[in-house]
């Protein structure tokens, strides 16, 4: 098989080098889309340059002067940027792909490639957790059709969506498929059951293994067992990512534990939305970076990413203690109305802890939690509200009011958590380590996704980056906003031939105008479409074309190192 794939890739390579010369020769007929007269930001970093870029197929084949005579289509790009296709490092369009391939929040900002598996994966799954999935579906709905993480990418695929997707293996799915939901340690036997999983899911190409260490059951995970399935992961090349066990009393330490993962592993590593989480862990940022960078002095691969946003989002659930979340969201569900266990957890809620991640008290104020999902039509009128209003509304304490709502959704409840300062996200922006992310699904203002709020950052994220942070405030110049946005994170995930403004390369490009470019999505009014991105291509194929989009869906399911 693997030397089936040699041959293949290098009959591949002889085609496009052909290609490429035929190109140069002059040959103007040859190309399918020529952009004219643009300034090419290339993703290396360095200056932008004035020139053409032709395009014949899925690639790029000529960066210069190009002759447009013959060309099929010519696109005019005088005082626009024009640069490699954004790769958002966290997205969580799992399901919103499923409802709609067009994918229009995240493209209409210039964002070519999705990278789905944050701590949870849409494989591998057995029959109960297919259930449970179906169980847990609010407005969007769809059955369970596949079984591993790669038949459900190839599924996307199949379906049609309009950018290419790839995904982490998550370690708390394979633990739910080996454990179960429940707090104790894997035998012998389940450990090496999640290996195998891991093993099957790096072979099939996934990007590597992925933790989300605040979220039942992955947080049930001691650091030995991860490292094992790190291991597994290394092995093919792949890389850790993590949702540390804390961002906020115990950041620092998380930070020693997964740089101690990465160490014993032997293991690129990434830390996802890196932030330090709650007033009283604003100053912790600082040591965070320098832990990080003397790791990397150390020749650790250690990276990270984030969100241009001072507000988290998560579910309610992110309010409850970890021993309450024990064997799923009904037996959670079972203490709330248990009156002991109720009055402990309560008091666990109302405490503050280094034990786990308790977002009631990270916020600082039930005015500081502002409630956007809800799955049942009865509660969804409270949208739009903070936990402070819904609780003087119902005349209750606001802990209270959150047990109460998780149990009459049945869901996790939808919540957007003020909790980042200003300055961090500034200076996390200026590391040359740090790519980017929405942590959002991809969504559209209409339909199904109208009957949600959300958090602005699922429309504005890298909108915003060049907007607010490059243009207006100069944290950083555009083209290393570009090589983070595109090149930094399609070398990290091993993602070849994407990534960059090269000859050879596949032809993800975004055209833009760094002058107008604009998020407008607020906590107030998200559902509302970034401005300034002209033009975007995945595979070679206009996906958005003067700002519209056109309908086509070639997008890819994207495995490491192929």
């Amino acid at each position: 098989m693997n030397r089936i794939r040699r041959i293949t890739a290098l009959v591949s390579m002889l085609i496009l080098v052909l290609t490429i010369a035929s190109c140069r020769s002059g040959d103007q007929a040859s190309y399918d889309i020529v952009i004219k007269n643009g300034t090419v930001y290339d993703g290396s970093g360095d200056e932008p340059f004035k020139a053409d870029v032709g395009i014949k197929g899925d690639r790029i084949v000529r960066i210069g002067s190009v002759g447009t005579a013959s060309a099929r289509k010519v696109i005019e790009a005088k005082g626009l940027a024009v640069a490699p296709g954004f790769v958002n490092m966290m997205s969580w369009s799992n399901e919103t792909l499923i409802e709609d391939g067009n994918s229009q929040s995240d493209v209409r900002q210039g964002v070519t490639t999705q990278i789905l598996g944050e701590g949870h994966s849409m494989g591998p799954l057995t029959p109960d957790m297919k259930r449970r999935m179906e169980q847990r579906q609010g407005d969007l709905r769809y059955p369970v059709t596949w079984t591993t993480l790669a038949e459900y990418l190839g599924f996307l695929e199949g379906k049609g969506v309009s950018q290419n997707v790839a995904s982490f293996v998550g370690a708390a799915t394979v633990r739910e498929y080996a454990v179960g939901l429940e707090d104790r340690e894997p035998t012998p036997e389940e450990m090496e059951l999640m290996r195998s999983l891991v093993r099957s899911a790096m072979e099939a190409g996934a990007l590597g293994v992925s933790t989300a260490l605040i979220y039942a059951p992955g947080s049930y995970a001691k650091t030995g067992e991860i490292v094992e399935l790190a291991k597994v992961s290394a092995e093919f090349g792949g890389i850790y990512i993590s949702h540390l066990r804390s961002e906020g009393n115990a950041l620092e330490e998380s930070v020693g534990e997964f740089l101690q993962i990465a160490r014993a592993a032997r293991i690129p590593a990434e830390i996802y939305h890196l932030k330090a989480a709650g007033q009283a862990n604003w100053p912790k940022m600082d040591n965070v970076i320098r832990m990080v960078e003397e790791a990397r002095r150390e020749g650790l691969k250690i990276t990270a990413d984030m969100y241009t946003y001072t507000a988290g989002s998560t579910g309610l659930e992110a309010c409850i203690p970890l021993w309450a979340q024990s064997g799923g969201s009904e037996a959670m569900r079972e203490r709330f109305r248990d009156p002991a266990q109720r009055q402990r957890i309560l008091r666990d809620m109302k405490t503050p802890s280094q034990e786990w991640e308790n977002f009631y008290l990270l916020a600082g104020s039930p005015e500081r939690i502002l409630l956007v999902g809800f799955k049942k039509e009865e509660l969804k009128p409270l949208q739009g509200m903070t936990l402070g209003e819904v609780a003087r509304m119902r005349e209750k304490d606001p802990a209270e009011v959150i047990l109460d709502l998780l149990s009459e959704d049945e869901s996790r409840v939808g919540a957007v958590y003020f909790l980042m300062s200003e300055d961090n996200v500034r200076k996390q922006i200026a590391l040359p380590w740090v790519s980017f992310c929405s942590d959002s699904p991809s969504m559209a203002p209409e339909g199904s996704f109208l009957k949600i709020s959300t958090h602005p950052r699922a429309y504005g994220s890298f909108a915003r980056l060049l907007a607010r942070y490059v243009r207006d405030e100069n944290v950083i110049p555009l083209q290393e906003a570009v090589r983070r946005l595109a090149k930094l994170p399609a070398e990290n995930l091993g993602l070849e031939g994407r990534g960059s403004l090269q000859e050879g390369m596949f032809a993800d490009v975004v055209v833009f105008d760094p002058v107008r470019i604009q998020d407008r999505a607020t906590f107030e009014q998200p559902h509302q479409y970034s401005v300034g991105v002209h033009h975007v291509l995945v595979n070679g194929i206009l996906v958005l074309e003067n700002g519209e989009h056109t309908g086509a869906r070639p997008g890819r399911a994207l495995r490491r190192g192929r």
